[in-house]
């Protein structure tokens, strides 16, 4: 179980449209929305791991604190969610170091797992798998294994693979469902909130029935139906962002009940034992 950290002016959908500049004017309601998070796994006695925007800590950081004294892990998901496909080499080691000494100077706890944002990790960028082995991170969880309009890498495995020969880095890609032999995107965020509660049970027993785990993830604000609204975003963006908010949580409490969960980093060591 993951939750990306981010405000709702930060994400994907808009980036194109709120400028990065304006991110410090606008109503941050990240901490109140993680907190409202970390409530719901202690009602469901789940244990998650939260990859967190550099940019959030340094704003935040007694909601780090917060995050792994509930016993949860806290892990990187870069420092402004930039995609890393739009980085260089350099400008993403940089923005990672960045990242990772925020999150640890202000949770006291070490950081060991990386998602990029928007699942930006793909062919596109063989280098990234290989400067966060050089930086000892143990797993990364950056690949969604399918192609759609906003990310993809349809040629990587759907499980848990090592992208570094030689490493110990381990990849946990977000789960897919397969269906008349093609990859459909079940891992959470969007998809589970549009899409009927039965097609994620099925996604997830299917996963599980091979004997794999699931990742799944999902956003602090998709529990904020009250969120401002972006009025001249296109209006995909707005159907991808703002559909269905009101009914996350009530699923997610489902989903938290159904099947049996916990931290990336425990998943990232059981595969790393079976890929031996």
């Amino acid at each position: 179980m993951s939750v990306d950290i981010e405000d709702w002016f930060q994400v994907g959908a808009f980036e194109n449209v709120i400028d990065r500049a304006d991110w410090d004017g606008l109503a941050r309601r990240v901490e109140r929305n993680t907190d409202a998070v970390i409530d719901l796994f202690a009602r469901a006695g789940v244990s998650a791991t939260f990859f967190t925007l550099g940019w959030v800590a340094e704003r935040h950081p007694a909601l780090m604190r917060r995050i792994v004294e509930a016993g949860h892990e806290l892990a990187s998901h870069g420092y402004g969610h930039e995609r890393v496909f739009k980085l260089s080499r350099q400008e993403f080691a940089a923005n990672i170091d960045r990242a990772k000494k925020l999150l640890e100077d202000a949770s006291g706890s070490a950081v060991n797992g990386y998602r990029a944002p928007s699942f930006s990790i793909d062919k596109r960028t063989p280098w990234a798998h290989e400067i966060l082995a050089e930086k000892g991170y143990a797993y990364s969880s950056s690949v969604a294994p399918i192609q759609n309009d906003h990310y993809g890498w349809p040629e990587a495995g759907r499980f848990a693979f090592r992208p570094v020969a030689g490493s110990d880095l381990i990849e946990l890609p977000v789960t897919t469902a397969v269906f008349a032999g093609k990859r459909l995107a079940a891992g959470g965020g969007g998809w589970f909130r549009m899409f009927p509660y039965a097609f994620s049970r099925w996604a997830f027993g299917q996963v599980n029935r091979e004997s794999h785990p699931g990742i799944f993830y999902f956003h602090p604000w998709e529990i904020d139906p009250d969120q401002p609204r972006v009025a001249d975003a296109p209006l995909k963006s707005k159907l991808r962002h703002y559909t269905k908010l009101s009914a996350m949580e009530g699923k997610l409490e489902r989903m938290l009940r159904e099947f049996s969960w916990g931290r990336v980093d425990a998943v990232a060591a059981a595969e790393k034992a079976r890929l031996a």
